[in-house]
């Protein structure tokens, strides 16, 4: 590594200036709210006013806060999520932080929802919050865990990373997205901002300042302060007449950010498909191929991180040029397209048996139904399909409409119209989740230890353990009556119902 950092300490100068980069293209989640999946959550007992029909998020301003303040800072209002500012203000921040800790990594898509909700809120900052605005790190994190990277940025700029506690976290989150130009102009004014010296490194190359960048690169390989694949990745990307005669690194096992952006900078960009699903985002970037973009985007559409309409108009931009895997999944879902648009009842007998066994291969059935539920609803259904447009219906917002659907509903189906219209029968149930489920709707208040929580005001915890119950399944069934009647004592009907629907068309082992 020696002989690389005198190389790039000597030559730098010489080649700098052709290295410079155009910043890449990323998508302004700021543009498309919608893609955090938000849940409007009714309010039966607080005193705040109602939820509002759309979601308005302001301009982000990078201003510095102090902590608590930060920790407070969330992209939308309580006037939108309908629920109170004081949702942790009584919690303790190791409390909710192991609770965020521990979320399911593809929870159901409406408890998907919640958790955006939750985690977008802008609410108090817990009464014990400290000097590093730990609360906001988590939930960044955890949005980052569900490749909502989009809006993990607006709201680490919102709360303004100018601090050490925040600005590691918003520069990772730029990198992924190709926008880590503003990142580092700041890095480069104030560069204590980061212990991270491969960052400093990396960002005074690309503004430009190459004396910097090679003699920070000297002295940090000099003193050992720079992992050998950090030094390796840096020496190739400030000098790239180095990438002949020097292999590149094995892709360590915990990849960051920085080093993600490295590979591709000197040309081996890695593969994201077993990358953590935050990379992915980085194929949807316009600089991968389209097979790559459609698989980013189903790995992301699963936990709602992009919107199910761009989902779409990656599956609907060219006709496939082979067959097999992804390409099947094209074609399947454009000709359901087409059968929709052309209203050709036929075709769609063939079509939507096709395109609907492609989403449920990818588990994508309630992004399918975000998609075509309206669509279906205005057309044409031969009675052979009319069941599986049934329960596309009752996965979509439409899911009280679906009964017309059916003239002669059988035994589980009619189970499943009375759990969209909020009351199952415990009567009619047949397994132990339909049993569970109709518990919970028939329950008229939250278990004991919800309870004590909502009594003590710490609202965000009792939605949270209800939630990650729901979520749990086949390992929480015990729980799931008391969870679902919790989410519906506060407010979250909605959430409660389409969960519950969720539970009986998606689990297998209902």
């Amino acid at each position: 590594m020696r002989r690389i950092s005198t190389v790039v300490f000597l030559g730098l100068t010489t080649t700098g200036a052709a290295l410079a980069q155009q910043p890449l293209s990323a998508i302004e989640w700021l543009d498309e709210a919608s893609t955090a999946a938000v849940t409007t959550v009714p309010r039966p007992s607080f005193s705040e006013p109602p939820s509002a029909n759309a979601v308005t998020v302001p301009n982000v301003t990078v201003t510095a806060l102090d902590a608590p303040r930060a920790d407070a800072v969330g992209l939308l209002p309580s006037t939108t999520t309908g629920l109170p500012v004081t949702l942790w203000e009584k919690s303790t921040t190791s409390t909710l932080l192991r609770a965020l800790s521990h979320l399911e990594s593809e929870p159901l898509p409406a408890i998907q929802a919640l958790y955006y909700t939750l985690l977008l809120a802008e609410a108090n900052a817990p009464l014990d919050a400290g000097s590093d605005a730990a609360f906001l790190q988590a939930r960044l994190k955890a949005l980052r865990s569900f490749g909502a990277i989009e809006p993990a940025q607006a709201m680490a700029e919102r709360a303004g990373p100018m601090t050490k506690s925040l600005f590691d976290q918003w520069f990772d989150l730029s990198l992924l997205l190709g926008q880590e130009d503003p990142a580092c102009a700041m890095l480069s004014r104030k560069p204590r901002l980061t212990s991270d010296i491969g960052a400093r490194i990396y960002c005074a190359a690309r503004s430009g300042d190459w004396n910097t960048a090679a003699l920070t690169y000297h002295s940090a390989t000099a003193l050992g302060t720079l992992s050998e694949t950090d030094a390796t990745l840096l020496a190739l990307y400030l000098d790239p007449e180095l990438i002949e005669e020097t292999e590149p690194p094995e892709p360590p096992q915990s990849l960051t950010a920085l080093q993600f952006r490295l590979f591709e900078a000197i040309g081996t960009a890695l593969p994201t498909h077993n990358l953590p699903r935050a990379f992915a985002m980085a194929d949807l970037r316009g600089n991968s191929g389209w097979k790559a973009e459609i698989e980013a985007a189903e790995r992301l559409a699963r936990t709602g991180a992009v919107p199910a309409s761009r989902l779409l108009g990656l599956y609907t931009d060219r006709r496939p040029a082979a067959s097999g895997g992804v390409w099947d999944r094209v074609a399947a879902i454009q000709a359901l397209d087409q059968a929709l648009s052309e209203g050709a009842s036929q075709d769609l007998v063939e079509a939507l048996p096709r395109a609907w066994r492609a989403a449920r291969d990818q588990r994508l059935e309630v992004i399918f139904a975000e998609l075509f539920a309206e669509r279906l609803d205005t057309a044409e259904i031969p009675q052979n399909i009319a069941s599986q447009v049934f329960e596309i219906m009752l996965l979509s917002e439409q899911y009280e409409t679906a009964s017309a659907r059916l003239s002669s509903p059988s035994s589980d189906q009619q189970f499943l119209i009375d759990t969209a219209r909020g009351a199952p029968s415990a009567e009619a149930a047949r397994t132990s989740l339909q049993s569970a489920i109709a518990a919970g709707f028939a329950n008229s208040a939250p278990p004991a230890d919800h309870q004590a929580l909502i009594d003590a005001g710490r609202l965000g915890e009792a939605i949270l353990a209800a939630a990650r119950q729901i979520g749990h399944g086949d390992r929480a069934r015990d729980a799931l009556p008391g969870a679902i009647a919790t989410l519906r004592t506060l407010g979250l009907e909605d959430t409660a119902r389409r969960a519950a629907l969720q539970l009986l068309l998606l689990d297998p082992r209902g």
